[in-house]
């Protein structure tokens, strides 16, 4: 018995690591481009059970692995690609990679989404992730082709865009090969350019595209033969099965069908009865299936949710419905295809179009938030023109948010005599006036005349121009704002200005979350209060409960919009998946590691987070005289500090106390951010 005994207890970290591996491969790939250097590197399995995967993975690692304010586009800096820990699996919905770093364009922890299906083909070439370091002397990219690994010259497919240079490498390499990179945005360095694959799925936000510029790294092409090992295979299929069989979408009946059909023209109505916009799980998974987040077009229009004319304007007046109507679901609906969908997602909200017009065979549907930022954004009631601009975005790789918020900001400039005709090469920046606005476009991308001023988004453009041109530039530390208010959802504005990584739409947002869905209707035991917004004490209480949630979505790999489609077997997923014993409680904790980790970047880059504030018209200094967001200003600063103190930080600075870090195990980000007397303790 005790030699039985001792043998257990010496192969206890065999027996341990074994368990705990299940779900992952417990290793990552790590390039330099300075001297081709490739290397695989294994992970401890409990930074697994404490990041989870996604951005959560990556925070742990370039944190460790970066000094203090690094120039993000020089040889130190670190970027990467990371799968969910669901990603590669048949979870529903898990079709999702993040690609993070240090953002050029805020200088704070930078990250962006994507889904398609290149996230789970990195878990099937054996990884939990791949970064990168250095930069190369001359163009290349990566080859990842079962067990070959290789790095190879990029100079034929540098200058094409995202489609053309992925097309030229399935010719050389297979057809079956996945690839994502960047475009000629992210070629010209430009601060709004993105990385893409699935010719058109943008890991879009935070100006990562220039950071892959920069190193002269053109694309990833890869394939693999891999598969994810499960703790208990069974068990998971069958919560797979499960919630597929209870959440699928059947043909809907009569009145639902009427519902559907008619949705996209209830702006109006939606808006004058003070109608809540969200639904049961049932239509919410109809309308994505059938429309996607287009949805949206003209009921956010209308009820103040979109940004209007540079965020100066009010909807019902300056794009009211029978404007907005023009770029309606309906109308998009008229071009579809087929339907399309990420990897593993049972509701594929979206579509392949054909647009006879401007002779395009197949296109990508325009998501809301292009649609909102080349429509009511900036006055544009023209679909052809947004479809247009919609492909030059994907084939480019730019980011349409800042893309949009950026033509508005020169349109405005335009207007107010601060940029003139002979710098625009004589564009007449009009509002409205959609084939100028696509023209602008093109310059933007190219990096040509006015748009080389431009490609950076607004924060640098108005630095350049001057003349007061910076009351016009609607940002948050550099980063163009997405298109949802915070007069509609309040707390979008702590988000806007207060997130580790700014001007995010998808950060956590109480107001936002439970405005859209109700979270226990996602995560079974998730419990808010009724009087979650009664003050801002209380609202902060939740918004920990949110945000813990929301980070674990993304480092799992789900789409956001999975908690809008039913309540999601997320604990056991996890479970059967890894092993681990996963409580509602663990989530929120890991959630919070992650976010505080995201946090103590931001800080060690220099970033005084807290003292961070955006344009008045994004909060509502001075409110609007008429429509649904009239008299109303956001006081996003109080609401901060109270979720300071909710997270542990510190309410007047943002950082994290140190009997915070060390609770959630980061005793390495002490060091920084307070051994080095940059903050009195």
């Amino acid at each position: 018995m005790y030699f039985l005994h001792l043998v257990i207890k010496l192969h206890l970290p065999k027996i341990r690591e074994i368990i705990m591996n299940k779900g992952l491969f417990g290793k990552i790939l790590w390039i330099d481009l300075s001297n081709d250097n490739i290397k695989e590197e294994k992970l401890p399995s409990e930074v697994y059970r404490e990041y989870l995967g996604g951005y959560g993975l990556g925070c742990k690692l370039i944190f460790e692995n970066t000094s203090r304010e690094y120039d993000p586009l020089g040889p130190d800096a670190i970027f990467g690609f990371f799968p969910g820990l669901f990603t590669g699996t048949t979870a529903p919905f898990s079709g999702r990679y993040m690609v993070a770093g240090k953002s050029p364009l805020t200088k704070t922890w930078g990250d962006a989404n994507s889904g398609g299906t290149f996230g789970p083909e990195i878990k099937r070439c054996g990884y939990d992730a791949i970064l990168f370091k250095g930069i190369s002397e001359k163009p290349k990219y990566l080859l990842i082709n079962g067990d070959d690994i290789a790095l190879f010259d990029a100079s034929d497919i540098w200058g094409l865009d995202i489609i053309e240079a992925e097309n030229k490498l399935r010719n050389k390499h297979g057809k079956f090969i996945k690839t994502a990179g960047i475009g000629q945005a992210g070629e010209n360095l430009s601060l709004i350019s993105g990385i893409a694959n699935d010719k058109g799925r943008i890991a879009a936000r935070s100006g990562l595209g220039a950071v892959m510029g920069s190193k002269n790294l053109k694309m990833l092409a890869i394939k693999g033969n891999m598969k994810v090992d499960y703790y208990d295979r069974e068990n998971f299929i069958a919560h797979v099965k499960s919630y597929n069989s209870e959440n699928k979408i059947d043909k809907p009946g009569f009145f639902l069908k009427r519902l559907i059909n008619v949705a996209p023209r209830l702006a109006k109505t939606i808006r004058r009865f003070h109608m809540n916009t969200s639904m049961s799980p049932t239509v919410m998974r109809q309308l994505w299936r059938r429309y996607g987040t287009a949805t949206g077009n003209t009921v956010c229009a209308e009820t103040g949710d979109s940004p209007i004319k540079n965020w100066s304007g009010i909807g019902i007046i300056n794009y009211p419905y029978s404007i907005s109507k023009a770029i309606s679901a309906v109308e998009i609906e008229k071009y579809k295809t087929r339907d399309y969908g990420c990897f593993s997602c049972p509701v594929q909200c979206g579509a392949i179009l054909k647009v006879p017009e401007l002779n395009l065979e197949e296109t990508h549907q325009p998501e809301y938030e292009t649609c909102a930022a080349f429509g009511g954004m900036v006055l544009n009631d023209d679909l052809i023109s947004i479809f247009e601009i919609n492909e030059l975005c994907n084939r480019a790789a730019i980011d349409t948010i800042s893309v949009g918020g950026t033509v508005a900001f020169a349109i405005e400039c335009f207007e107010n005599g601060i940029i003139t005709e002979e710098e625009t090469g004589g564009l007449k920046l009009d509002w409205g006036n959609s084939k100028n606005i696509v023209e602008l476009v093109k310059l933007i991308i190219e990096r040509e005349g006015i748009g080389n001023i431009l490609a950076d988004g607004t924060k640098k453009a108005a630095e350049i121009l001057g003349k007061g041109s910076e009351r016009f530039a609607i940002h948050s530390l550099g980063q163009e704002i997405g298109m949802h208010n915070p007069r509609i959802f309040p707390s979008l504005g702590f988000s806007y200005a207060f997130d580790p990584t700014p001007g995010k739409h998808t950060n956590a947002s109480v107001d936002m979350a439970i405005g859209m869905r109700d979270p226990a209707t996602f995560l079974k035991g998730l419990k808010v209060s009724k009087n979650w917004d009664e003050n801002n004490k209380t609202k902060a209480k939740t918004q920990k409960l949110i945000n813990g949630v929301t980070q674990v979505i993304n480092c799992a790999g789900l789409c956001m919009m999975s908690n809008y489609f039913g309540q999601y077997p997320l604990i056991e997923l996890i479970q059967s998946l890894t092993g681990w014993n996963y409580s509602i409680k663990e989530i929120v904790e890991t959630g919070l590691r992650i976010q505080t980790i995201r946090q103590a970047f931001t800080l060690r880059e220099g970033i005084e987070i807290a003292n961070n504030r955006v344009n008045g018209r994004i909060i509502g200094n001075p409110p609007d005289n008429r429509g649904p967001t009239k008299g109303k200003t956001i006081d996003y600063v109080e609401l901060y500090s109270k979720v300071c103190e909710e997270y542990g930080w510190n309410p007047k600075n943002g950082y994290p106390l140190i009997e915070t870090l060390e609770k959630l195990n980061l005793n390495f980000a002490i060091e920084h951010l307070y051994k080095s007397q940059l903050v009195i303790m």
